[in-house]
């Protein structure tokens, strides 16, 4: 058994900012030498989180509009009220998501399904400059 860790760093626009992270997992499982097992996705930090969604302009614009009922901007937060940063929202969105994923890989071939993909949320409300954990387990 083995474990390789890389890291996918990314920039981000904050605000609900949806980047495809399949392209460059996909080539970490690949080029690992690894044929089978299990590679972990992990977002450090409190405002983004991890999904896998179908990557399609009308899902690009429906996930910020549910995210935007469910906490909206500029409601009143108590986490705002104690560091008056604005991002109380971010914080309850990336809460809703989760900060990692694990996806099976066989025949160094992620399992997803056909219309899956891989995304990173930053909820933020400002751009971050991320660096995303890939680990993989496996022979």
């Amino acid at each position: 058994m083995q474990i390789k860790t890389e890291r996918i760093r990314v920039s981000t626009k904050g605000n609900t900012d949806i980047i495809d992270l399949t392209p460059q997992i996909t080539k970490i499982v690949s080029n690992s030498g690894m044929t089978e097992g299990q590679v972990t996705v992990f977002v450090p930090g409190a405002t983004g989180g991890l999904s896998t969604v179908e990557y399609e302009p009308g899902l690009l614009q429906d996930i910020p509009d549910m995210f935007e009922k469910i906490a909206p901007k500029g409601a009143t937060y108590h986490h705002d009220m104690t560091w008056h940063d604005g991002n109380g929202h971010s914080h309850l969105r990336a809460t809703l998501v989760g900060p990692s994923l694990t996806i099976p890989f066989e025949k160094k071939t992620l399992t997803l399904g056909t219309w899956q993909q891989v995304i990173l949320l930053d909820f933020d409300n400002r751009a971050r400059d991320r660096s995303i954990v890939v680990q993989l387990i496996g022979e």
